[in-house]
């Protein structure tokens, strides 16, 4: 029988890994990687989550990404890297294609362009200057597909790049490796 390790309902998109400490008013920073280790670590004793789902993100990243547990995860050890806008890019976009009034799809998709996509933008995704100015063009009339060069190319750049060091990394080995200990047990 599959054993079950839990994730509590952390929002890790909105994990701070800084800690300010109350007395002093400073910013304890310590290691990144070891601090959501321990906290996915911890967790992981609380909530549902199955090693045989674990062990499929390991197949593709279209795996990895339909899972809600490992989206979260993977979105985790994104920012830990300081490389998240590129996952929260092409999660903006899935969420973008679902919109169906034009008005809110016009804003949005203005929003889409000013946070990653303009040149300097605050979440400014990496991709060359032709498919930026496609972009500039189609949001002039937007539709639910003027994003989706971009969210290509990002989605190429996470499965070449930043998914195979996921699946290398401290915190997705030992968290494997606690729920197959767990299932053991």
């Amino acid at each position: 029988m599959p054993s079950l390790v839990t994730l509590p309902s952390l929002e890790l998109q909105h994990f701070n890994m800084e800690t300010d400490d109350k007395k002093t008013g400073r910013c304890r920073t310590g290691n990144l990687k070891s601090r959501l280790q321990a906290k996915l670590l911890q967790a992981a004793n609380t909530e549902g989550l199955c090693s045989e789902e674990m062990s499929q993100w390991s197949q593709s990243l279209e795996r990895l990404l339909s899972s809600k547990y490992g989206m979260k995860i993977f979105q985790a050890f994104l920012k830990s890297e300081f490389s998240d806008e590129n996952l929260e890019f092409w999660v903006v976009c899935e969420d973008y294609k679902k919109i169906k009034s034009s008005f809110r799809m016009s804003a949005r998709a203005k929003k889409i362009f000013k946070l990653y996509i303009q040149a300097e933008a605050p979440r400014e995704i990496n991709i060359d200057h032709k498919t930026r100015e496609l972009i500039q063009t189609n949001i002039k009339v937007p539709s639910a597909v003027c994003f989706d060069d971009a969210q290509k190319i990002v989605y190429g750049l996470m499965e070449k790049d930043s998914y195979p060091r996921f699946l290398k990394s401290d915190i997705y080995r030992t968290l494997l490796d606690s729920t197959s200990n767990s299932m053991r047990m």
